[in-house]
């Protein structure tokens, strides 16, 4: 079973849109979405859930009144400022800027605080018309998208397993973050994508870095890259410079827009479109390099 991850420097470069696209073409497939704080790939594949978990995150502290005596002692020692008055004069933590170190539960001398880890977030396993999803949501604020991420992959790598699957295509969160790292560790292979933009290419310079620490064979493509045909040879010689394999180039296209509306991936909607081609092409380099 080979992995393949799908990863961008910023938001909005296209990403999801290509997972999409490739996860269509191939077959035998399991998908993981792990950009779980903005999860994109449901929208397009209208998964049926099959499986629902919750997801502790981080720990949350909160003053049971009916014990707290007022002596402050919580407040004079949080460092980050979550527990002050309240309108009603008591005691108040404040869960988003808590951040769950739990000191003021251990020094509380009435024994008043109490932390609970935040059950906010939720896995699931679902069924799509592509092969078996697992995705994730994280609420607003959450913390722990790392280990999320983790578990997202660790399932969607059990169930490629049993059954027989050849790859398992993830599509995993931009940038340099823990969730990015979480998703590209122990990969077979990452695909980059990067748009005609100074702001991409800047980002993908930062990308290329992070992968060449896990020593993972790193590919590239350039999405729109004819809305800046300068930028994109700048990218181009980036990637030769550096020896990142340009698998493709995507053309700005407004019908991509359209076959998301209506709720199909690029090479559903126009299977036989010189795009659709452009996909195939791509994505019989990935799986058959």
């Amino acid at each position: 079973m080979k992995e393949i991850t799908i990863i961008s420097g910023k938001g909005g470069t296209g990403k999801s849109t290509v997972t999409a696209a490739l996860a269509t073409i191939g077959s035998n497939l399991v998908l993981c979405d792990s950009d779980v704080d903005a999860p994109d790939l449901h929208l397009v594949l209208n998964p049926r859930v099959m499986e629902s978990h919750i997801f502790e995150g981080a720990w949350v502290a909160s003053i049971i009144q009916e014990l707290c005596t007022g002596c402050n002692i919580c407040s004079e020692y949080c460092r980050f400022d979550a527990i002050s008055l309240n309108a009603s004069g008591k005691l108040h933590i404040d869960p988003f800027k808590c951040e769950g170190c739990r000191l003021c539960e251990r020094i509380c001398p009435a024994g008043a605080i109490q932390s609970v880890k935040s059950i906010n977030n939720a896995w699931y396993v679902s069924e799509t018309r592509a092969g078996i999803l697992t995705h994730a949501n994280m609420g607003p604020g959450e913390e722990n998208s790392g280990k999320l991420v983790s578990q997202v992959r660790k399932k969607a790598k059990e169930i490629a397993r049993e059954k027989g699957s050849g790859i398992l295509l993830t599509d995993g969160p931009p940038g340099t973050g823990c969730a990015a790292i979480s998703s590209i560790a122990g990969a077979d292979a990452v695909l980059l994508v990067i748009e005609a933009s100074m702001s991409s290419l800047h980002d993908a310079k930062r990308m290329a870095e992070l992968v060449d620490q896990f020593h993972i064979p790193l590919y590239a493509i350039i999405n729109k890259f004819d809305i800046h045909r300068d930028i994109s040879a700048q990218i181009e010689v980036f990637l030769e410079a550096r020896s990142i394999p340009l698998l493709g180039k995507i053309p700005f296209d407004e019908s991509v827009v359209q076959a998301m509306v209506s709720g199909q991936s690029y090479t559903e909607y126009a299977p036989h479109s010189e795009l659709s081609g452009i996909f195939h092409s791509i994505w019989n380099q990935l799986a058959n390099p």
